[in-house]
């Protein structure tokens, strides 16, 4: 039985990988401080194999025992976290990946680093492939989330060439699904609420910026082909399928039955205009590709959030 740990394993996409690890057989620690995680997403998940430990991954990890794989998943994730959380969120992404990596290399482990792809930043290419180096405003506020991705990017690398330690990188383009926070900052967990509601959904800009949104199960399933793969180089995993911020609000007024309507706001600094993954790479190696579509995927989300204090 393979024993895996899990950074941020009570976050929402965190808590999603460790429940699938454990359908497929591992004993799974999941490691949190709860700084934006929650036990809530992981109260489910107990079970002889599974064991949380709150722990903040920027100090020393020790885990007794052997540790067959270590996923890296510890860090803010939203633009509302890492704008709140600035120091903290380059602090897991430089000291976390460091005392992750090192473990993984003292346990002889695979690592995982759950990478993001804010390291393309606001594009110049389009759609983004994994061979593209981005377009970052290093001292701009997203700077902070998108230097310390691009930074532990840079250290696992070297880990895997210096030390032949078997890495692997996983960029996350949009993702949504049960266990996102109501209000988190991104569109999915702030428009539902509101459509819920029959309240205002907000959008800021003029809702012409794309995005490409993943379903969880689609996502998870993506990571775990590549964690047990032999790739090395960054994998772009996400839905190549592109739309409208002002195109998702209607759908989720759709979806719903909301008679909300649509509000403007200013668009915050840095944002990026267009986000679409050339998933190419994974579906040539891992076989994969997103199969949910939107609606579908919508669907679920919708029917977790209305079981939610809102």
């Amino acid at each position: 039985m393979p024993r895996t740990l899990v950074t941020g394993g009570a976050g929402f996409l965190g808590s999603h990988i460790c429940e699938y690890l454990l359908k497929k057989g591992h004993q799974v620690i999941a490691m949190d401080n709860l700084l934006t995680g929650t036990v809530a997403n992981i109260e489910h998940l107990q079970c002889e194999e599974f064991n949380f430990i709150k722990h903040n991954v920027t100090e020393y990890i020790y885990c007794a025992g052997s540790i067959d794989y270590v996923l890296h998943f510890a860090s803010p994730a939203s633009p509302k976290d890492y704008l709140e959380l600035p120091i903290q969120t380059l602090k897991v992404g430089a000291l976390g990946t460091h005392k992750a990596l090192g473990l993984a290399l003292e346990k002889k482990a695979t690592f995982l680093l759950a990478s993001t792809s804010e390291v393309y930043g606001d594009p110049k290419v389009h759609p983004q492939k994994e061979d593209y180096w981005g377009h970052v405003n290093p001292v701009g506020p997203r700077g902070v989330y998108d230097e310390a991705k691009r930074f532990a990017e840079a250290i696992t690398m070297a880990y895997h060439r210096y030390h032949a330690l078997d890495t692997k990188i996983v960029r996350i383009f949009n993702t949504y699904g049960p266990r996102m926070r109501p209000k988190d900052g991104r569109a999915i967990p702030a428009f539902i609420p509101q459509a819920l509601k029959n309240q205002p959904l907000t959008v800021f800009g003029d809702g012409s910026q794309t995005r490409s949104f993943c379903y969880v199960k689609d996502l998870i399933d993506g990571i775990y082909r590549l964690l047990v793969s032999d790739y090395h180089e960054p994998m772009n995993v996400g839905n190549p399928y592109e739309m409208t911020i002002k195109e998702l609000a209607e759908t989720i007024i759709q979806v719903t039955g909301s008679k909300s309507e649509i509000i403007y706001y200013p668009l915050p600094v840095d944002d990026p205009k267009v986000r679409q993954p050339d998933i190419a790479a994974a579906k040539k190696i891992l076989g994969w590709e997103p199969r949910v579509p939107l609606e579908e995927g919508l669907r679920g989300t919708v029917e977790w959030f209305k079981q939610q204090d809102l």
